[in-house]
């Protein structure tokens, strides 16, 4: 009888610490990992639709408009004169979609 009672008590202490943990993980799965996860689907979707003659930011503050598009590489054209050549992933936004969103 005695056994039974201490098993109880060394499995109720167990769960009374695993508890906290569990809940620390929902708490931050739902406050930091999901949101951050939507945020790189909606840039990944973003990155992907871009296309000759959107108007981007880049990382660095960089405006220009998109010239030249590959896999990997963009070609922005930042004035009459200048075009410069940066990774597919360095753009941060499109202008545009932000317009449109906005209205």
């Amino acid at each position: 009888m005695f056994e039974l009672a201490g098993t109880a008590q060394s499995g109720g202490s167990i769960l009374g610490l695993v508890g906290p943990f569990v809940l620390m993980f929902v708490v931050f799965y739902f406050l930091l990992i999901r949101p951050q996860q939507k945020k790189t689907k909606t840039r990944n979707t973003m990155l992907k639709a871009l296309k000759k003659g959107d108007k981007v930011v880049t990382i660095g503050g960089l405006h220009g408009t998109i010239v030249e598009i590959s896999d990997d590489i963009a070609v922005l054209k930042v004035n009459d004169v200048t075009k410069l050549t940066f990774d597919r992933g360095s753009i941060s936004h499109s202008v545009a979609s932000d317009a449109e969103t906005k209205e």
